[in-house]
């Protein structure tokens, strides 16, 4: 997006007026409202002055005639990004006690100019100036292109609720490096501190929302822990808040000059007290290369700064190699960053790289697989955007081979060559708050494919998020939003959104806030038709459905442990065994290795006929580029139920429609390297 930059206005002096209102406001709290005990979705008293809404109508409760939930789902905001970075980077607060003046000001480093808005002119170029002042006249802020200014207001999230949002996921989100950095900070740069914060803040939201409607538990904004809650609160007609997290360095895995500064005993401590926090669902890496994984590749100029970041993290910058199949990084731009790389060491300078080479050398550690076998064990969702394509890549190898739902995409940082892979395991996509004209392209260029699966569709608005989000189309656009307009379920009416002396047009201003996240589903509507809205609508629905599946999952019995296994031959090694049996011990350490020829086979005796539907493959270096599964109920005449001719080792999962099976029989035909075969382990399950 090309930012624009802001014009600059003086500070307007506060009246006595305004003065008095707010005393009244802070001295007096919440005043009754009109509709106070009529309407549920009213509160019993709001703040005075406060926002409007501009929706009125009752907002929609219970399930469709399937028995579906409805609604829209936004699966990538950051409500409370205000307390990131050292808390000085987002200007403004999502709800405060003393009031929305208190809650919408600019950060004290602004006034009277904007002139030390440092990370203004960073992000929008020109030199930051603008108008700080917030309530009443928001001159300046929020605005679309603005990415320094409070999105998130509260009253501004009731809109988008009251509009027919019915899931929204918070990601706590921070960056050490940032905040190191950054010359204006007023907290600690440690991660897990402000998303701890930025949790217990969450909450307080809640109660500041309950508070309003009468007590404790009646609010609208309402944050979940698990899918049937969820469920039960999108049927009352509210909002399901549920917890994420997307920080650079979670539970302190940063990796220095390659060497991991934590330990598998961080990893569960770190997802242990998430849990508890009410997180259900996590990035393990973002922006920077971790000990977990690493990352996708920032572009340009904002590319070039993020790996300056990267060093001063790591002590390394991303390194590159050529990718192995379609899917590929953002390439790395050659665009300079001068304030960045000021923050370099004498005489270390941002490397190149070449253009062929647009796959990031780390994929996923060790230490990140055994991060995500934690989350399943917890049955929390994995966020694969942010990840390396080598890491998403290991990552649906290990759910497929467990059979595990958990994926998310939440806001088009995946490549999508993965999209039917992230759909065939019962995971949720959605695309980022593009403008309505984009947005409805790839919706239309991904339809055939919810259509296979059945599924709905989301929206990540990123908001707080340093993104930027949809510009105006402009008063003369043949297909305007008109205002006012009715709600998808047709139960509301939507007029203009108005805050203090502001009012908002999202033909003329854009998507400024979240407030006006309807309007921009009704820009949609009028540009991508309603097609593409209605599966927006289904979109709550898929999303409670592979967090409800995630949450059910059972690891699957493995058959092969310990059975019975022979094999065509054994390389022979005078210091460890690659005997047949090391192939299905449970030892993923160990290994069965075949003489240096094609024709080689590994044969599991699982002790008596069962169906079997699914075997897996742990290939050691020495795999098979071509291969059979064969199975047998007598070990004399064998079935081949799966086959390959495009073997890339790793770890392969064979899938196949439920045969009797007693012998079970791997069956190289073609290898992948001068070795022979080789494999860690063998799994062979019924389901």
């Amino acid at each position: 997006m090309t930012m624009t930059q802001q014009p600059h206005h003086r500070r307007r002096p506060v009246t006595v007026l305004s003065l008095l209102l707010l005393v009244m406001a802070v001295t007096l709290g919440p005043t009754p409202s009109s509709a106070a005990g009529t309407d549920w979705w009213n509160p019993v008293a709001r703040p005075a002055p406060d926002s409007q809404i501009g929706v009125t109508g009752e907002p929609f409760k219970g399930t469709n005639s399937q028995g579906e939930v409805r609604g829209f789902v936004d699966a990538h905001n950051h409500i409370m990004a205000n307390e990131a970075f050292g808390g000085r980077l987002i200007c403004g607060k999502p709800f405060s006690e003393a009031g929305v003046a208190d809650a919408l000001k600019d950060c004290p480093e602004h006034y009277p100019d904007g002139s030390l808005a440092i990370f203004d002119f960073i992000t929008n170029g020109g030199d930051g100036k603008h108008d700080p002042d917030g309530w009443p006249t928001f001159k300046d802020w929020p605005a679309y292109d603005s990415l320094t200014h409070q999105q998130n207001y509260y009253a501004w999230v009731e809109r988008a609720w009251r509009g027919g949002q019915r899931v929204l996921v918070n990601d706590l989100v921070t960056n050490g490096v940032i905040c190191s950095v950054y010359p204006f900070k007023d907290r600690s740069c440690d991660e897990m501190t402000s998303i701890r914060l930025q949790a217990k803040l969450t909450y307080d939201m809640q109660a500041y929302i309950d508070k309003m409607y009468g007590g404790t538990g009646k609010g609208w904004f309402r944050i979940v822990t698990d899918s049937e809650q969820a469920r039960t609160v999108i049927e009352q007609g509210k909002l399901a808040v549920i917890l994420g997290v997307e920080t650079s360095e979670p539970f302190g895995c940063k990796q220095v000059l390659d060497i991991a500064q934590c330990d598998k005993d961080d990893i569960d401590a770190g997802l242990d007290e998430l849990y508890d926090l009410g997180v259900r669902s996590m990035f393990l890496c973002h922006k920077f290369d971790n000990a977990l994984c690493g990352v996708r590749f920032d572009e340009g100029g904002l590319g070039t700064a993020i790996n300056v970041g990267q060093f001063l993290s790591t002590g390394t910058f991303w390194q590159t190699e050529k990718c192995t199949g379609p899917q590929h990084d953002n390439p790395i731009g050659g665009a300079a960053a001068p304030s960045a790389e000021e923050e370099l060491p004498a005489g270390v300078e941002v490397p190149s790289y070449d253009d062929d080479a647009q796959c990031n050398k780390r994929g996923l550690t060790e230490l990140g697989e055994y991060a995500v076998r934690g989350m399943m064990q917890r049955k929390m969702m994995l966020e694969v955007d942010h990840m390396s394509v080598k890491a998403t890549g290991r990552v649906l190898d290990i759910f497929e081979s467990e059979s595990y739902p958990g994926v998310l995409s939440s806001h088009s940082w995946m490549d999508l060559n993965w999209t039917e892979r992230v759909y065939g395991l019962g995971g949720f996509i959605a695309q980022y708050m593009h403008g309505s004209e984009g947005f409805s392209t790839e919706a239309d260029r991904t339809k055939a494919l919810r259509d296979k699966y059945d599924v709905g569709y989301g929206y990540g608005t990123d908001m707080n998020g340093v993104g930027g989000w949809p510009a105006p189309r402009g008063a003369n656009a043949s297909n305007p939003v008109t205002y006012p307009f009715r709600s998808t379920d047709g139960g509301s009416v939507i007029d203009k959104q108005t805050t203090g002396s502001r009012t908002w047009d999202l033909n003329t201003d854009g998507a400024s806030h979240y407030g006006l996240v309807p309007d921009w589903i009704e820009d949609i509507r009028q540009v991508g038709g309603q097609d593409v809205v209605d599966d927006l609508f289904r979109g709550a629905e898929s999303y409670l459905d592979t967090w409800g599946a995630s949450e059910g999952h059972k690891a699957g019995v493995n058959l092969a442990k310990g059975a019975s296994a022979s094999a065509s031959s054994s390389e022979s090694n005078p210091f460890t065994s690659y005997a047949p049996g090391r192939a299905v011990d449970g030892n993923a350490d160990t290994r069965w290795a075949s003489d240096w020829s094609d024709d080689q086979w590994l044969r599991i005796d699982l002790g008596s006929t069962s169906t079997v539907k699914r075997v897996t493959l742990e290939w050691e270096r020495a795999y098979a580029k071509s291969y059979r599964v064969e199975v047998s109920t007598d070990g004399t005449t064998w079935q081949s139920v799966w086959s390959t001719t495009a073997g890339d080792g790793g770890l392969d999962t064979a899938r196949f429609n439920g045969v009797p099976a007693r012998y079970v029989r791997i069956h190289g035909l073609d290898r992948g390297t001068d070795w022979g075969y080789s494999l860690y382990e063998v799994g062979v399950h019924s389901s």
